[in-house]
């Protein structure tokens, strides 16, 4: 397992754009993904998992792989955040 935390750094949160990007990062791996934040515990290969997520401008969100290239999922998923999903 591998595990990451990120921090929401894009001024507008995830709001429907950043998830489809989440989602279209996700499926390219096949380990299993999942984002926590606070109580709640989703599978970022949803879409509607990651916007009822709610996470706004520096929300603390961990990420969670299992599987064979988890690594590399951490690894893509991060580069994501941190590029604040090319909005500014």
């Amino acid at each position: 397992m591998t595990e990451q935390i990120v921090t929401i750094s894009n001024r507008a949160g995830v709001h429907a754009r950043p998830a489809a990007m989440v989602v279209q990062t996700t499926k390219n791996f096949k380990c299993n993904i999942y984002f926590e934040r606070g109580d709640k515990h989703i599978n970022a290969k949803s879409i509607m998992g990651v916007i009822t997520l709610g996470a706004t401008f520096g929300t603390h969100i961990k990420i969670t792989a299992e599987g064979e290239d988890e690594q590399d999922a951490v690894k893509a998923l991060v580069r994501l955040f941190e590029s604040k999903f090319e909005e500014e």
